[in-house]
């Protein structure tokens, strides 16, 4: 009798052992924006999981630790990007949202860090043809970013401006003219706007020198 009681337990715990557990995944950002602890994962409006832990590495990077619940763990692949967002649902509140640029791909593996994404390297990437035709939304993730912008220091604000507006300035190579025609009457204003704001603030200190080089860069985009 006891050995069939022995017999059964190894048989539950081995069975937990191969029980299919949630998937553990470090996200590596330059910027983080409030994101914290218990901020939830999306993807396609769903829950897929949360944020367990966020802290800054000694590399100079912010990690969020997530985990992913075990029904979704197909939605995290090599296919997948990793975004900051406003909580649609949450007020003040951040979240990340799964972006799956194509379909399929193999599953991320437990444990593995990976980059995260910034809404321009999604949108001025994989996805850029996509949305060569959805100009709406592109202008709508600008000002998504821009209004996150604000809430950094100003010499972060100059560096991420920077970053956008060379990625901006290697895409608008590839479009074609008609595109680039459309970026420069609904995007480049915004930006332009951004600047002059920003310039205002460093001018208070001094400093509005700074922004020179970006003001270079943006003229050499409305002129292309």
């Amino acid at each position: 009798m006891k050995r069939k009681i022995a017999i059964a337990g190894l048989i539950v715990l081995m069975l937990a052992g191969c029980a299919v557990r949630d998937l553990s995944l470090k996200i590596r950002y330059n910027q983080i924006y409030g994101l914290d602890e218990a901020d939830r994962v999306l993807f396609e409006d769903n829950q897929i999981g949360e944020v367990t832990r966020v802290f800054y590495s000694k590399d100079g990077h912010y990690i969020a630790d997530l985990k992913i619940k075990t029904n979704f763990t197909n939605a995290v692949t090599e296919n997948s990007r990793f975004l900051i967002i406003d909580d649609p649902q949450r007020e003040g509140k951040k979240a990340i949202e799964v972006i799956q640029i194509r379909k399929g791909g193999k599953p991320l593996e437990d444990g593995l860090l990976v980059e995260g994404s910034t809404r321009s390297s999604v949108l001025f990437g994989e996805m850029w043809q996509q949305f060569e035709t959805e100009l709406d939304k592109l202008r709508e993730y600008f000002q998504e970013f821009l209004k996150d912008l604000e809430s950094l220091p100003e010499s972060a604000q100059v560096k991420e401006l920077e970053k956008e507006l060379k990625e901006l300035a290697k895409e608008m190579q590839r479009a074609g003219k008609e595109t680039r025609e459309k970026i420069q009457k609904e995007i480049l204003p915004l930006i332009k706007r951004e600047l002059e704001r920003l310039k205002k603030k460093l001018k208070m200190d001094g400093r509005e020198k700074e922004v020179e080089p970006l003001e270079e860069q943006l003229d050499n985009l409305i002129k292309t």
